[in-house]
């Protein structure tokens, strides 16, 4: 069993095929439809091994879901991999929790590299405790 996954994503169209792929890779898969409903998951199940998440999003944007995990000791640590539509996109150098970005539409060989580097390796150590 791998670590889980939080999908923050506004379409459906994107958010249910990848979670349903996760599963399939043997993840657990949370989803939120933007980053305030992400921040109510995080309450409930505070520790996925990774964060899939959209920028632009209705309620709260994926810039705001990250300045409120920061600020959270609890989650601010949990890597976090940006789907965006934007090419080229560079984070600012003030969110060290993002360690990818994938683009969209998105190349699902990168992104499940990324779900197995950081899922994997965090949930490897979890286990040896």
């Amino acid at each position: 069993m791998s670590a889980s996954v939080l999908i923050v994503e506004d379409h459906s169209s994107i958010r249910e095929p990848l979670a349903a792929l996760l599963r399939l890779k043997g993840h657990v898969v949370l989803e939120a439809e933007d980053g305030k409903d992400a921040l109510a998951q995080l309450k409930m199940f505070p520790n996925p091994g990774l964060i899939l998440l959209d920028l632009m999003m209705p309620v709260m944007d994926g810039w705001t879901f990250l300045d409120r995990k920061s600020r959270d000791p609890a989650i601010a640590r949990i890597p976090v991999v940006i789907l965006s539509a934007v090419s080229n996109l560079h984070p600012p150098r003030q969110t060290p929790d993002i360690v990818a970005t994938v683009e969209k539409p998105i190349d699902m060989v990168a992104l499940l590299a990324n779900v197995d580097k950081y899922c994997n390796a965090g949930f490897r150590r979890a286990a040896s405790f």
